[in-house]
């Protein structure tokens, strides 16, 4: 089907189309498939002039097989897995995606405060793309952090000692950016019951934002201090 897997089928269709001359285009129309499919498919497997289309399914067959095949580590026993189960539901219930959240979650609870992606990949027994797309979403929080190991080049996703400190202020710039709107909006519509309603929005996200500000600051420098007398 097009958009699916492609089959044992449209492999030999691919080899076939390739030995007659067929540009990747032209073999990717007949399929109904995107250009990138059939290029790719070919790139893959030998290119052009190498191409068997028996050797492409049985590459496939176990690539599928390895992805199939990945299993969690041991989970944490006991009291940890329910600590772990009742952290990650909460991080849900905020609108936190769940494998951005389970990654999270097994972050922090790591004696580091920082995993890789093979170490998450076995912890959790999901796709390395799975991880690499939840830890994207997590950095645009500000709740994880990239670093790279000059070592062994491998990346590292940590949790610094200010995340939620650095997770605040990337929420009170969010209520700022509302004040911003609701005072763009109350400008254009004016003395009307809509400029109202967003003025009333302006005045409300203002006053929140700086007091989260405010209250950020308070806790942090109060933080740092007690840290530089320890």
């Amino acid at each position: 089907m097009p958009g699916g897997r492609l089959t044992r089928l449209d492999r030999q269709f691919i080899a076939t189309g390739l030995r007659e001359g067929l540009g990747y285009a032209e073999i990717a129309r007949r399929l109904q498939r995107p250009t990138s499919t059939i290029s790719r498919e070919v790139n893959r497997n030998g290119g052009i002039y190498a191409y068997r289309a028996d050797r492409a399914q049985q590459a496939s067959a176990k690539r599928a097989r390895r992805t199939a095949t990945v299993e969690p580590i041991e989970s944490p026993p006991g009291a940890e897995r329910e600590f772990m189960d009742r952290f990650v539901e909460l991080m849900i219930n905020t609108g936190i995606p769940k494998t951005a959240a389970r990654v999270l979650a097994c972050v922090h609870m790591s004696d580091r405060g920082s995993m890789t992606t093979g170490e998450l990949t076995r912890r959790l027994g999901v796709s390395p793309a799975s991880i690499s797309k939840a830890v994207a979403m997590l950095e645009t929080t500000d709740l994880i952090q990239r670093t790279r190991d000059p070592r062994t080049r491998r990346e590292h996703y940590v949790v610094g000692a200010d995340v939620w400190y650095q997770a605040w202020l990337a929420s009170t710039r969010m209520n700022f950016r509302w004040a911003e709107v609701g005072r763009e909006g109350a400008a254009l519509f004016g003395a009307t019951p809509a400029g109202e309603r967003l003025d009333l929005m302006a005045r409300f996200f203002e006053h929140l934002s700086q007091t989260m500000y405010e209250v950020g600051e308070s806790w942090w420098a109060a933080e740092r201090t007690k840290s530089s007398r320890g």
